[in-house]
């Protein structure tokens, strides 16, 4: 899947690609696994031709009736976001998150009712086992990652950091660019925690409107 997933990427004319790996929506990936992602694209890339062409589909009519379908939906949408007040104002009112939520639904119910063929789900599947051979990290890695922070603390310019944050509050609290202010913070050794505790102070945590 991810092999043709990858290849439709490459002859739509993509920018930037990655493949998934087998287990990266289990664990972190082992290196098995992503070496064979990587082959996926260097297959792709030097064994199927597809890169001595600029553009293969193009003259497809299908190709064109399916991309000007898939615009004509998407201008829809965008519409109707902008009828709404624009994409904030949509999620506000839950519109967003409840037209993926009815797309999922709607997904789930064409494979249980073999709309949707998925192979292994609900047309030719096999019993398998658990998967084995998931990366396993040791969660000593985590004390030795709090450790070097701790290190980080001691050993930096507390006051310059202070300085940095207070700075970084008020150009939150402003209308200026934050960016800077963040860099600021980072290059005296600022930790990734306290600049977003700041802007999390400014600017509180986002809760997601529940539709029913």
């Amino acid at each position: 899947r991810v092999a043709m997933q990858a290849l439709a990427a490459v002859l739509g004319g993509t920018q930037s690609l990655h493949t998934n790996s087998r287990d990266e929506a289990l664990a972190l990936p082992t290196t098995d696994s992503v070496t064979i992602a990587l082959r996926t694209q260097q297959i792709i890339a030097s064994e199927t031709g597809v890169t001595n062409t600029i553009d293969p589909l193009a003259g497809s009519y299908f190709i064109e009736a399916k991309t000007k379908e898939i615009e004509e939906k998407a201008m829809e949408y965008i519409t109707k976001i902008d009828d709404l007040g624009g994409a904030p104002r949509a999620i506000d009112l839950g519109y967003i998150q409840k037209e993926i939520s009815d797309s999922a639904y709607q997904y789930q119910m064409e494979i249980e009712s073999l709309d949707r063929i998925v192979v292994g789900v609900n047309k030719y599947q096999v019993e398998e086992a658990a998967p084995r051979g998931l990366l396993r990290v040791d969660p000593i890695v985590g004390e030795m990652q709090k450790k070097k922070i701790n290190d980080v603390k001691e050993i930096r310019n507390n006051k310059a950091v202070e300085e940095k944050l207070i700075s970084l509050k008020k150009a939150c609290q402003g209308t200026e660019n934050v960016m800077p202010f963040i860099l600021d913070a980072v290059r005296e050794y600022a930790t990734l925690g306290e600049i977003c505790g700041v802007m999390r102070e400014v600017f509180g945590e986002y809760e997601q409107a529940v539709l029913l």
